[in-house]
């Protein structure tokens, strides 16, 4: 009973805080960070309060790796795979190897090993606090993706990073062997990243076959403990299994999964995700108080305060190192962006002469002509995209102060070994880095943003596009239309009334996108007809969904009806909301 009030108090705050913090304008992770905090003094809570890391390693951060990841747009991770990994591999070793090496020198019982591990703690962005902010800020959407590819990624690195500094630091006060660090680096990221991609195929083909949105959304709660268990068993990345069965599910996801499932499943993996990413730091807050018992306890020669200064010595090295690996990132797009219109000149000739040539007459030239002509469209589109949405010093110096540290940080610190040298410091530093970078740079971020005047996409382009694939979609709907191949009974052929129908129905919607492209908001008088369309539309649905409550009320009809009649009505909404809201 008391388990399940404390469950019941502790997602009544997360609703209210959340609510809150959207008034405020604030990152609902930034707020709950500060009320656990305070929570975290109240008379009633244990002074001994720590929530063990194996919970937030093993049961928290899969599914919530999980859920960012099916979110992420495989096309736009591949176009910065390099930026990304550069930030979550190389920046991440780089980080726990420098900041290892100050902490060595600076606690005079502390080996190499043992440096290098909170190194490697405190060198991985958190995966939400970032993007919440980002995403929220309408920041462009090539940093968003470098903030999310990154932030998902870097948490493998470090964990394994983590992993074989403990084991050293268990084996020898000497020197660390880093031969042995980067060969188990390979191999965990290696046998990982195969283990993620087998757990996602099977797991895709399985799904895809049940034809049932319930069970197929039941069926994705484990997949992130699929890909996590037999990874770790192999003493690899479990993490990083999970972000790749994610990656592949995500993106796979369009062309093997019912509509249904897809609406079901991203419900109910937004609600697993808010519940979970704002609960870690509610939890995160209310952990300050045994903390600092375990320092005051364990002094070692560092008290409180001087954990804090040196967890803000950290936090100034880590923006330091972080802006220049920055700087060349900056210089090398740059440098690409100048001359992206030569190259993608040379690609567009490639598919010119491609097309002159013409199509092969035998189909294994003909596939080969389409994977060919696929590939060069491909790299064409990518280097437009460079162009139009590259990275400049403005959006560096975003990317530079977006680097906050979090939940990972905390729990991650919490499995260094009670019997290593200053552990209870060790950890308490870490905290202290992840609460002045979330709530110094996360609380600042806004206000960077806009000294910079860094916007995200504009929104008119956004619904122009939109408008142009919608046209697009629609041409290959109608030359369906020309020859529609569907089963009748013998000698039957289609009504050209229905065909009509249909065709109407098609160029509706790609008529009333490019009406709201064009549409001047600001002319209050004028309202196109498709405008006034939604209007009706919503006015009927509202009158139908009145007396649907009415009938319900008599009682003149079945439930199983009723729920039947809600169900039609509910899906009709909920494409009128979605077409009404911004792309």
């Amino acid at each position: 009973m008391e388990f399940a009030l404390i469950g019941v108090i502790g997602i009544v705050v997360l609703v209210v805080v959340s609510a809150f913090s959207k008034q405020l304008g604030i990152a609902a992770p930034l707020v709950l960070l500060v009320v656990g905090v305070a929570i975290s003094y109240l008379p009633f809570v244990p002074s001994d309060f720590v929530v063990p890391s194996w919970v937030i390693l093993m049961a928290v951060l899969p599914p919530l790796l999980y859920s960012a990841a099916i979110q992420v747009p495989l096309m736009d991770f591949r176009r910065n795979l390099g930026t990304i990994s550069i930030l979550s591999v190389v920046l991440v070793i780089v980080t726990a190897l420098i900041i290892g090496f100050v902490l060595y020198m600076v606690f005079p019982d502390l080996n190499l090993a043992a440096g290098i591990a909170l190194g490697a703690v405190v060198s991985p962005t958190d995966a939400v606090a970032a993007t919440a902010v980002a995403k929220r800020l309408g920041l462009p959407s090539r940093i968003v993706t470098v903030l999310e590819g990154e932030s998902l990624v870097n948490d493998a690195s470090a964990l394994v990073l983590l992993k074989s500094s403990l084991a050293a630091a268990a084996a020898t006060a000497a020197a660390v062997n880093f031969g042995e660090v980067v060969g188990h680096f390979a191999l965990s990221v290696v046998i990982a990243i195969a283990v993620g991609l087998a757990v996602g195929i099977v797991t895709v083909f399985v799904r895809s076959r049940l034809n049932d949105p319930v069970l197929e959304t039941a069926m994705s709660f484990a997949v992130p403990f699929i890909a996590y268990i037999p990874a770790e068993s192999l003493e690899a990345s479990g993490v990083l299994a999970v972000v790749v069965a994610g990656l592949y599910t995500g993106h796979n996801a369009a062309r093997k999964f019912s509509a249904q499932a897809r609406i079901a499943e991203r419900l109910n993996w937004r609600t697993v995700q808010f519940v979970l990413e704002n609960g870690v730091f509610l939890l995160m807050g209310i952990q300050l108080k045994s903390i600092i018992a375990g320092v005051e306890t364990h002094p070692a020669g560092y008290d409180v305060w001087g954990c804090i200064l040196l967890g803000l010595l950290v936090c100034v090295l880590l923006l330091i190192i972080r802006g220049l690996f920055i700087v060349p990132i900056v210089l090398r797009l740059r440098s690409v962006q100048r001359r992206a219109g030569e190259m993608r000149d040379r690609f567009d000739d490639g598919i010119d002469r491609l097309k002159d040539r013409g199509q092969p007459e035998d189909e294994r030239g003909q596939r080969r002509f389409s994977r060919v002509t696929r590939y060069l469209e491909r790299r064409s589109a990518d280097i437009t995209d460079m162009q139009e949405s590259s990275i400049g010093w403005r959006g560096g110096a975003v990317l530079t102060w977006a680097g906050m540290r979090g939940v990972v940080t905390l729990a991650a610190a919490q499995t260094i070994p009670r019997e290593t040298p200053y552990s209870y410091q060790l950890i308490f530093i870490a905290f202290v880095v992840a609460v002045i970078t979330l709530l110094g740079q996360g609380g600042t971020l806004p206000l960077l943003i806009r000294w910079l005047k860094v916007s995200g996409s504009d929104a008119v382009a956004d619904r122009r596009e939109l408008a142009t694939l919608l046209e697009e979609l629609s041409e290959a709907g109608l030359a369906a239309l020309e020859r529609p191949d569907i089963p009748l009974a013998a000698g039957q052929e289609v009504d050209e009334v229905v065909v009509e129908r249909v065709r109407k129905d098609t160029l509706l919607r790609v008529e009333a996108e490019w009406e709201r492209a064009e549409f001047d908001e600001s002319d209050e008088e004028t309202v196109g007809p498709h405008l006034q369309y939604r209007a009706l539309r919503s006015l009927v649905l509202d009158a139908e969904r009145e007396a649907l409550l009415e009938a319900r009320s008599r009682g003149n009809y079945a439930s199983r009806i009723l729920t039947k009649a809600q169900s039609m009505l509910d899906f009709d909404e909920s494409r009128m909301a979605q077409r009404e809201g911004d792309v």
